[in-house]
């Protein structure tokens, strides 16, 4: 047996369902599972014989449980700072071409710097939307996990897919996109080579078309289809910018949330991306059919895609997480960053009263789980896994938040993690990476990152038969690529 006391804790949010906290406590793990947390020391009866129990003192440290990520494509964290001023449309048009260039020395560097940055920020358990497999690039999903694996962390990466190039009316260029018979024909294999259904598992796979307008409906409906034939988990980009409603109701004759009630995309194993610009009857469909959403807020603002209402999703009972979203659309990859952008963002929609610090921090807790599927992690509780983040309150950035520690550390700038513990093993332990080489990881994603921009490997857009967006921005570039109907008042944009 394993054994790790995380002993005197200044304060524990459990994040259960009465939202216990404790001061001066501890959480006593054995085996990977939570055995005991509480005020003091664990009783004598189920500490057990102190000499099999490794100790780590937490003193001056909030725990709350392992944060949750729930939207973020990898591959991008080496291609950030670029389309600085554009909308969606745009930064999709500059970087689909870029992103031609995949390969595995690509996504296995990404998925390295990606993954260690959001464990640097308390995340114990991420999944990736990876949409982009051109052809003869390699076992880019194998790249990814075995990342994750040498980190320590819980992953669970989608098998995304877009099957509508640029010639059939899509937005990519044709070499990034599939036949449907091989998307999922590929997703079936990923998913019985990779996905563990057990509880505590520490991969799991879901089945991602990318969206609406990149992947056929018929693709749409075959991949809901398929994760409920093979039990998983269903996952898509919707009602991201203004531009959607707009484009489904001239191409399909619904709107967004509507078209994917129609090809069989709610439901209870569904979370969906942003959902910035929903209708009331959308929200309301959301929580009759427990679909879930990643609220993404750094990565909308930076598109200037809008906020999501995230304080009428929770209220209606819907279930939501938050997502870092790719490093490219957010620049950045910080979890807990996230928490404190969902309570300001919320705020700056709808007034101070609009979110507490504790319900923001659930979101990225406790929400996060739920939109992932998991009720083993999330949460400190017997039973629950051994999943906890502890930050040190006792830096300069956290001088005066003693009056209340807990949501000090979603108000006050994010501070990275003192020690990252998932399945009861240290991933982060005095700050720094417990199992792979920091330094090592961070020269690796320089380098490619230089070979990418130095244009290695990576094809030009000309050579796609694609164009840089036109005059006009994002509104010209998706009238270009046959998505976006003629313009309105507002900025055109719409899915990815």
């Amino acid at each position: 047996m394993s054994h790790l006391l995380l002993s005197n804790c200044l304060a524990v949010a459990t994040m259960d369902d009465a939202g216990t906290e404790f001061a001066n406590a501890s959480i006593l793990g054995e085996d990977g599972v939570i055995r005991w947390v509480g005020t003091g020391e664990p009783p004598a009866d189920v500490l057990g014989d102190p000499r099999e129990v490794g100790v780590v003192d937490a003193r001056g440290c909030v725990a709350i449980p392992g944060l949750v990520n729930t939207h973020h494509p990898l591959y991008q964290a080496l291609t950030r700072a670029r389309a600085q001023q554009a909308g969606l449309f745009g930064w999709l048009t500059e970087l689909y071409p870029v992103w031609a260039g995949v390969d595995v020395e690509w996504v296995g560097a990404a998925a390295g710097a990606g993954l260690a940055e959001l464990a640097l920020s308390g995340c114990s358990t991420s999944t990736d939307h990876h949409y982009v497999f051109p052809a003869g690039t390699g076992d880019l999903l194998a790249a990814e996990i075995e990342a994750a694996r040498a980190l320590g962390v819980r992953f669970q990466p989608t098998r995304g897919s877009m099957d509508l190039g640029a010639s059939s009316g899509g937005l990519p260029p044709d070499v990034v996109v599939q036949d449907t018979d091989t998307v999922l024909a590929q997703t079936e294999d990923a998913v019985g080579r990779f996905h563990d259904p057990a509880p505590g598992a520490m991969v799991r796979i879901a089945i991602a078309p990318c969206s609406p307008f990149s992947a056929s409906e018929g693709l749409m409906r075959e991949s809901a289809a398929l994760a409920r034939r093979l039990g998983v988990r269903l996952h898509t980009h919707i009602a991201e910018t203004v531009d959607e409603e707009a484009f489904c109701l001239e191409r399909f004759g619904v709107r967004p949330v509507d078209l994917l009630d129609r090809l069989g995309f709610l439901g209870p194993d569904v979370w969906l991306a942003h959902c910035v610009h929903l209708s009331p009857a959308d929200v309301a469909a959301f929580a009759a059919t427990g679909t879930g959403v990643a609220h993404c807020p750094t990565s909308n603002m930076r598109l200037g895609s809008g906020t999501a209402p995230v304080r009428e999703l929770v209220d209606a009972g819907v279930p939501v997480g938050l997502g870092v979203d790719g490093s490219a659309s957010n620049d950045g990859g910080n979890l807990l960053g996230e928490v404190r952008q969902a309570l300001l963002v919320a705020r700056g929609r709808g007034g101070p009263a609009a979110m507490t610090a504790r319900e923001a921090l659930r979101l990225g807790t406790r929400g996060g789980a739920a939109v992932l599927g998991r009720d083993d992690v999330g949460s400190l509780e017997p039973g629950k896994r051994a999943d906890v983040a502890l930050f040190d309150v006792t830096g300069l950035a956290t001088a005066g938040i003693e009056a209340d520690p807990i949501a000090g550390i979603v108000l006050a700038w994010p501070q990275p993690v003192k020690h990252l513990v998932v399945e009861g093993r240290f991933v982060v332990r005095d700050g720094r990476l417990a199992n792979v080489d920091e330094e090592a990881i961070a020269r690796e994603g320089h380098r490619v990152a230089a070979r990418i921009v130095a244009g290695d490997r990576t094809a030009s857009a000309a050579s796609l038969g694609t164009t840089a967006a036109p005059a006009g921005g994002d509104a010209a570039a998706g009238r270009a690529a046959g998505i976006v109907p003629p313009p309105r008042a507002s900025s055109a944009q719409g899915g990815r």
